[in-house]
């Protein structure tokens, strides 16, 4: 496989082949300056905050396109990493630059699509031809083709569900609250966040673009507190068990332990994998730790990953009614050899909790499974693991009996 250099970003500075970039342009369709499509997103960038671009998402075709931006419906489909750069090769990034508090006409558009559960029929105008590009982010599929936005007009009226509407509405509802109760009337993630991206959400006063990577982490991360806030009252599971996964090169472990809640992720990046290219490096290794009483910070080592990861283990934990300590063990594997974003990495980790758990009555035993399925051994997880480290220090009530 060829190497990908991050720092140039696929411009091909290294001198070398860019398998990513390669790829896209063999996807890519031939653009025009005027085209229409189903437009099924939208992305908001980060970079100049908080003067940011941002734009519509659409491919220059019509139907269902929804499965060109949505983590979940690749997951369902199994969808390989050509089938996704295929997909995102064909979305066109329809983009203007915009103060995050400002309104504009394009803006009006780009919130319309972004509140609708389907791509939006929507006619365009680019100031020039879109060049491919790589834009790369851990957290975000890649984003290929972006040129500047002319005109835009809607075809149809956006299909937005009441729960939706009801809540862009009420101005007075704050954005954690909002973003609670679109999950409890079973809105996609992933349509949550495009509807906080969009500067759809919260107090009136308070209402903003948020960059489509912060969107991500903001609405896993509040979620999953909410979530945390009955799980903790919880009683604890009665043994150790182990659920597994894996998706594109995505290995999973998630080892739970019959203690009150805390929460690491710890994450191998294997030699030839996307974010660890060098077939000749050496592994890497990101963690993030966070006890019963939270953290305060962003979890900087994993990023996104460790919001999706917790997400997905409250959901489990909620459901049973229980609490527990949890290891997230993932091998990034060489064969994921490009982006793809948290999306499917949340995905993945529910499907962990879809099936029914391994159960174990020590530790050990439960180890020992993981390692069956796992390339690496386990060991480089458990020493450097900070949750394992404060559970051999805590003292049983037991002991003192």
């Amino acid at each position: 496989m060829d190497e990908l250099c991050l720092k140039c970003k696929g411009k091909g500075l290294c001198g070398k082949s860019c398998k990513i970039l390669n790829k896209l342009r063999e996807f890519q369709p031939k653009v025009k300056k005027e085209f229409s499509g189903s437009a099924p997103d939208i992305f908001v960038g980060r970079f100049g905050y908080p003067n940011v671009f941002t734009g519509i998402l659409s491919p220059q075709e019509y139907g269902d396109t929804e499965k060109l931006s949505m983590p979940e419906l690749w997951f369902q489909e199994q969808a390989s990493i050509e089938q996704i750069l295929n997909y995102r090769a064909r979305l066109i990034y329809s983009r203007f630059q915009t103060n995050i508090k400002k309104s504009n006409k394009f803006l009006q558009t780009e919130q319309e699509i972004a509140m609708s559960h389907k791509a939006v029929s929507t006619e365009f105008k680019l100031k020039k031809e879109p060049r491919i590009r790589v834009q790369m982010d851990i957290n975000i599929p890649v984003i290929a083709n972006p040129a500047y936005l002319e005109k835009v007009r809607l075809e149809e009226n956006p299909k937005i569900k009441p729960k939706v509407d009801y809540l862009v509405s009420d101005t007075d509802t704050k954005a954690v609250t909002a973003i609670n109760e679109l999950y409890k009337g079973r809105i996609e993630v992933s349509n949550i966040i495009k509807v906080l991206a969009a500067g759809l959400l919260g107090v009136k006063k308070n209402r903003k673009l948020v960059p489509s990577r912060w969107a991500i982490t903001a609405t896993d991360d509040t979620i999953s507190k909410i979530l945390l806030e009955k799980i903790k009252t919880y009683p604890t599971i009665n043994e150790f068990q182990v659920y597994s996964s894996e998706y594109l090169g995505n290995h999973y472990e998630f080892l739970l332990m019959p203690e009150i809640f805390s929460f690491e992720v710890i994450e191998a990046k294997m030699p030839g994998s996307v974010w660890n290219p060098s077939h000749e490096a050496s592994l890497y290794l990101a963690k993030d730790y966070e006890n019963f009483y939270g953290r305060k910070e962003y979890a900087d080592s994993v990023t996104g990953a460790y919001y999706v990861n917790r997400l997905a283990l409250c959901e489990h934990l909620e459901k049973i009614k229980r609490q527990a300590s949890c290891l997230v063990m993932r091998e990034c594997r060489e064969e994921y050899w490009a982006p793809c974003g948290v999306g499917i990495l949340r995905e993945a980790s529910r499907d962990a909790f879809s099936k029914p758990g391994e159960k174990f009555n020590s530790m050990q035993e439960a180890l020992t499974t993981a390692q069956s399925r796992m390339r690496m051994p386990v060991t480089i997880f458990t020493k450097n693991s900070q949750l394992l480290a404060e559970i051999k220090k805590q003292k049983k009530l037991s002991e003192f009996i």
